[in-house]
């Protein structure tokens, strides 16, 4: 019928997440320190990415079993 919102959701978190994680992996071990030496921007990008995800295979799914 119409546009499925967690096609966008699930690109925009996709993306975002990446980009995150990303950061996270390269932005050196400065960031980590100020957060007790956990690195949170991998963390999170991580969780980003895979929800994401989650959202883009739900999206397919149902065109599958629309059709």
């Amino acid at each position: 019928m119409g546009l499925d919102i967690r096609i966008p959701v699930g690109a925009l978190f996709s993306l975002l997440g990446l980009l995150l994680a990303g950061y996270g992996l390269y932005g050196g071990a400065a960031l980590a320190q100020r957060s007790l030496g956990i690195n949170i921007d991998l963390g999170w990008g991580v969780v980003m990415t895979l929800f994401g995800a989650t959202m883009l295979l739900l999206a397919w799914r149902a065109r599958v079993r629309r059709r």
